[in-house]
């Protein structure tokens, strides 16, 4: 009886938790938006937390703040954003660089909580370099003379910052010959590798193992630049995941939405449990670092209701020296977040149905 009233106090913990992690990561989505149109004396009207009816609402001063039924989202409503108002302060009334930077205030806003997040996480657990380590004999590293002390600087012409994107590239190639340049004492070192498939990963393999910083042995600035490059190969696997999808790359079992992100920041929870509370709370941050990086870049799309299609407007009318009809516009991006209400009840389906069967 004791533990089945245990398993139900952490489940609910953790459902909570991952509730409070995606409500904070849209959070500082929309205080991006709020923030940037406070500075620039737009008003804002309503700042909303979810969406579907109000849960909670307190009007202070000239805005209404409001936490909604639905955690799928959230809005920063601006006087004269959907439609003309002849008020100084309404949102069509501003410069087109005020509006762009209010705009792209969210989606940056992601961004940064991303990359603060992975900064924690390297300096408090230190990171895989692409300095080699050690070489394995009889392996393709082995075999082009590959030492320890070298540093690989690119693969397959791509150029290399981290270690993820050495894996990235092996699990693409896989055992097709490739180009790796290396840096061996100041020097630049290219050969041509081919790389054997490892029957555990099913990705190619080199032969060799990378030298780590342990905690407390990076510098700041060593930090910082790890956390930058790690936060710049999270925005090109959103902008290739995206590819992927509309392109039919990946499956319909393989798309998440708010149910299925929630549940998966549960499971990352749990599973971190098992070790200690200080893993769980890691897991959840790092997969809350991945979340607000995959919404700054999904934001910044150019769909109608999204911040990119607003930005696609304001860079048209930048162009043009005039804007367009703001009825038009709202009409456009109505029918964008419909069809985004249709799309988001499909990927809730989708979730619901998969926890069901799993």
């Amino acid at each position: 009886m004791g533990k089945r009233i245990y398993e139900r106090a952490v489940s609910f913990l953790t459902i909570l938790i991952a509730l409070l992690v995606f409500g904070i990561i849209v959070l500082v989505h929309e205080f991006g938006h709020y923030i940037v149109a406070k500075k620039s004396g737009v008003k804002v009207e309503e700042f909303a937390i979810g969406m579907g009816p109000k849960l909670i609402s307190k009007q202070y001063r000239e805005t209404l703040y409001s936490i909604r039924i639905l955690p799928m989202g959230g809005f920063c409503k601006m006087l004269g954003e959907d439609s003309a108002s002849e008020d100084k302060r309404s949102f069509t009334n501003k410069s087109v660089g005020t509006r762009i930077a209010v705009i792209f205030a969210g989606p940056f806003m992601n961004l940064v909580l991303a990359f603060v997040i992975i900064a924690w996480f390297v300096g408090s657990n230190g990171y895989i370099t692409t300095r080699i380590d050690h070489v394995l004999p009889d392996t393709p590293a082995a075999s082009i003379g590959l030492q320890p002390g070298d540093k690989i600087i690119s693969l397959d012409g791509q150029r290399i910052h981290i270690r993820q994107e050495i894996s990235l590239i092996l699990s693409q190639v896989k055992d097709h010959p490739i180009e790796i340049i290396a840096s061996r004492d100041g020097e630049k070192i290219t050969k041509v590798i081919t790389p054997v498939i490892d029957e555990k990963t099913n990705q190619g393999f080199l032969g060799i193992s990378f030298e780590s910083k342990e905690q407390g042995e990076a510098t700041i600035l060593e930090i910082l630049g790890q956390s930058l490059w790690q936060v710049v190969f999270l925005v090109k696997q959103v902008v290739l995941g995206f590819i992927q999808i509309i392109t039919g790359q990946v499956s319909r079992q393989q798309i998440a939405g708010p149910v299925g992100v929630i549940q998966i920041i549960g499971e990352s929870y749990e599973s971190g449990l098992k070790t200690s509370f200080y893993i769980a709370i890691q897991n959840v941050l790092y997969f809350a670092a991945i979340i607000s990086a995959n919404l700054g870049v999904m934001n910044l799309l150019p769909i109608p209701a999204l911040d990119g299609g607003r930005l696609v407007f304001l860079i048209i009318e930048g162009l043009r020296g005039k804007p367009i009809a703001v009825e038009k516009e709202g009409m456009i991006h109505f029918i964008g977040f419909a069809l985004l209400m249709v799309l988001m009840f499909f990927v809730l389906y989708n979730d619901v149905v998969r926890i069901i069967t799993h």
